[in-house]
């Protein structure tokens, strides 16, 4: 197990210091390029309702245990040849389950835009890594929804990839990796998805429910550490996470609220749609380029305390386990 905690840490090394090179292949864009053949053979396939509901739940089975799979024994083979290359492969394919260094990237390029006064560059940008529509949002809007998806990606990108990893090395995070790809490619709640992606949305919040409740201690954590306010964090995650319609998201997003000083939620649009928010964190400070800014050392210094306490945190439930087995 012990070689998971290094495969792990130096993943997270390799994630800060070249995050994910464009000319290397990404094991998450072949999971992507998976899924999108495997809707198209379902829809061809299937027509009714509940039909789709089994396809979706075969295509989410299939993608998770495939991808756990492949890796397992690409590293077993390479194990067999070399036990640094074993070590080294497994560390890259942490490393490309984690996005630390590309999503402060992406926020920080929304931010320079917004300094700049592109507010149409900065709303292509965001545009990006949110699924809402982006075209009518104000300065404010953009920061928020950069603010709203450092701290959300906070866990499915940081803290739940080192979450499986320790637990499982390399081949348990890719695994999350396809199921947290899964949600983001049919775990749409609409009339396309609303039966096809049914399975994907259940597994991805289940795949993060733990991982989502660490992250909310860890970002806590990383608050009392930089000398922010904690407790107001600490108040916001008791009292507003379960409004949020995701039973994981909210708890991110409340902490990062609380301890910015400043409200996330509010009104959002969705294809054309109105939707309304559960709000999270007190009313405080007018929502502006900087806080995106603040949001990113949050990202930092959280992913720096993961790396350090998760594997202490499954170190010490194995320690548990064994004691009580032997």
């Amino acid at each position: 197990m012990e070689i998971f905690f290094w495969q792990a840490l130096l993943g997270y090394i390799i994630d800060l210091l070249v995050g994910d090179p464009p000319r290397l292949p990404h094991p998450v864009v072949l999971i992507g390029n998976s899924i999108a053949r495997l809707e198209s053979v379902a829809r061809k396939t299937f027509n009714s309702d509940a039909a789709l509901k089994i396809a979706g739940v075969i295509l989410a089975a299939t993608v998770t245990v495939g991808s756990f799979a492949v890796t397992a024994l690409l590293l077993y083979a390479l194990r067999e040849v070399s036990y640094l290359l074993f070590l080294l492969a497994g560390a890259w394919l942490v490393s490309t389950t984690i996005a630390t260094k590309g999503l402060a990237t992406a926020a920080r390029d929304i931010k320079q835009l917004l300094a700049e006064g592109d507010l149409p560059g900065a709303r292509r940008q965001v545009g990006m890594i949110v699924g809402r529509d982006t075209g009518d949002m104000d300065s404010g809007d953009v920061a928020r929804a950069t603010v709203e998806t450092v701290a959300e990606n906070f866990v499915d990108a940081v803290a739940a990839p080192l979450f499986y990893a320790c637990l499982g090395g390399p081949a348990l995070a890719m695994a999350y990796r396809a199921v947290n790809t899964l949600d983001s490619m049919l775990g749409y709640k609409n009339e396309k998805y609303m039966h096809l992606g049914w399975a994907s949305a259940r597994l991805d919040d289940l795949a993060g429910y733990v991982p989502a409740r660490l992250a909310g201690g860890l970002l806590l954590f990383a608050a009392w550490l930089s000398n922010r306010d904690w407790r107001r964090a600490w108040r916001a995650w008791r009292r507003d996470a379960a409004a949020h319609p995701s039973p994981n998201s909210g708890i991110p997003e409340s902490v990062m609220a609380g301890t910015l000083g400043i409200q996330l939620g509010g009104r959002n649009v969705y294809g054309g749609v109105v939707s309304h928010r559960a709000f999270m964190g007190e009313p405080g400070e007018e929502m502006r380029p900087d806080h995106i800014n603040r949001a990113i050392d949050m990202l930092y210094l959280g992913a720096l305390v993961a790396v350090l306490v998760v594997p202490v945190f499954w170190l010490a439930v194995w320690w548990g386990w064994t004691g009580l087995v032997s």
